[in-house]
């Protein structure tokens, strides 16, 4: 299974936001430039994440964004899936249907994979997901050179 770059991008944000200090929340922009993705496709990300009381942003001076404790506690397998949507991982009915459809046996072995895949993640949160050595590389790669480098 194949993860879209939404997903992956929001993956990495909150993953971002659970190692940051309260005091010092970065914002939208800061999260972008340190994941490497473009702004406007992290800004996308954040709109939803928030919507989905995962994440919280402030505007303004002493603004930013911030992780809400249900974004920490978030099961992997639940985000992925609401960030997925629903769907099977082969489109047996698509434009031109499968002439196999109706006596297939790859596509229930494709719904068991997929099954299994998120049922791998269900137990995972989005602050194991940050547990060393994930987080202190996080942290490193978030504060940047030294000034002068």
């Amino acid at each position: 299974m194949r993860l879209t770059r939404f997903t992956d991008v929001a993956l990495r944000v909150l993953m971002r936001l659970a190692v940051v200090k309260h005091e010092d929340p970065p914002t939208t922009r800061e999260v972008a430039a340190t994941m490497q993705v473009p702004y406007s496709h992290a800004a996308k990300v954040v709109a939803r994440l928030q919507h989905l009381g995962l994440v919280e942003a402030r505007r303004g001076r002493g603004g930013g964004l911030t992780l809400t404790d249900a974004g920490r506690s978030a099961s992997v397998g639940g985000l992925v899936r609401e960030l997925e949507g629903p769907g099977d991982v082969v489109d047996c009915e698509g434009g031109t249907p499968c002439p196999l459809r109706s006596a297939c046996r790859l596509r229930g072995a494709l719904r068991q994979a997929e099954d299994a895949f998120y049922a791998s993640l269900d137990p995972l949160t989005v602050a194991e997901l940050v547990a060393t050595p994930t987080g202190p590389l996080l942290i490193g790669i978030s504060s940047g050179p030294p000034p002068g480098d």
